[in-house]
């Protein structure tokens, strides 16, 4: 008899309840200073990190094999016949590499591992999609091609204060951040196809950045019902300001404010704002 585990990375920016309801596992992310490593949301939490942003600069690091190892092994050993892992996108980190390489090794479950080329809650969305999926006891082959299906569908729009730390952390040309602070310009970010950060728009200051992000939601929720997940990393104003212009629109079905991960606070920054959308009736 066919049973399939789900796992992801801490990036995905899920909150624990929907973890336990969902059954997933949850892989943490690496985060290094240079005298010692932490595991992302277990050893570390966002605040700790805002903290010390003055003083260093972590970096970030993919899972653990230890860890990835010890997550198979413990489904294998719950009676787990299956596993799909839908990791942080390939285009940002290695941590999708690493655990198709630990997938390729381990025996006695077969497990497949999806790129979501995305992160924070475009991962998570993309995670309960596959969750839900594996609850309706669909063949398994069928969940891995609706997942991929799933996928093309949600997008996610960031803002930031300052483009220094995805600079700081090689995810931005240098270019693009020299630009930004000598004009006060403020992209809004988006994902490619690739998985890798792009400039959505352009606009003048950061109030103008976040109108014209909503106004790209909002664009797409005339025609389309769909799930919003609102994303703050300190900007819990702004966050909310957003929530109050989202709450009353009929296509809106589920509205959700998210704090960021401490992995993804290491590249923005204080001040991040973002939207995910998850459309529910797919174009």
């Amino acid at each position: 008899m066919t049973k399939i585990a789900l796992v992801t990375d801490s990036s995905c920016d899920l909150p624990t309840e929907l973890l336990r309801r969902f059954d997933i596992e949850v892989v943490p992310l690496r985060i290094v200073y240079d005298h010692h490593e932490y595991r992302d949301g277990i050893d570390i939490q966002p605040a700790e990190v805002y903290d010390r942003l003055e003083k260093e600069i972590p970096n970030t690091s993919m899972p653990s094999p230890e860890d990835i190892q010890h997550t198979f092994q413990k489904l294998k050993d719950n009676g787990y016949t299956h596993c799909i892992v839908v990791a942080l996108s390939s285009g940002l980190s290695g941590t999708f590499n690493t655990f198709r390489l630990m997938a390729e090794d381990f025996e006695g479950m077969k497990i497949d591992v999806i790129d979501s080329k995305g992160l924070s809650w475009v991962l998570g969305f993309l995670v309960l999609e596959s969750a839900k999926l594996i609850r309706q006891k669909m063949d398994y082959e069928e969940i891995l091609e609706k997942i991929e299906q799933a996928k093309e569908h949600i997008r996610g729009f960031f803002v930031i204060d300052t483009l220094e730390y995805l600079k700081a952390g090689g995810r931005i040309g240098k270019v693009a951040a020299t630009l930004g602070t000598m004009l006060n310009l403020k992209p809004v970010i988006s994902i490619d196809q690739e998985g890798k950060f792009t400039p959505f728009t352009l606009a003048r200051g950061k109030k103008q950045a976040l109108k014209k992000m909503l106004e790209t939601v909002l664009k797409q929720l005339e025609s389309t019902k769909a799930n919003i997940a609102i994303l703050q990393g300190r900007a819990e104003k702004e966050a909310e300001a957003l929530r109050e212009k989202l709450k009353e629109i009929e296509n809106v079905c589920e509205l959700t404010i998210s704090s960021i991960s401490p992995a993804l606070v290491v590249h923005t920054g204080p001040g991040l704002v973002g939207l995910v959308i998850d459309p529910v009736t797919k174009e």
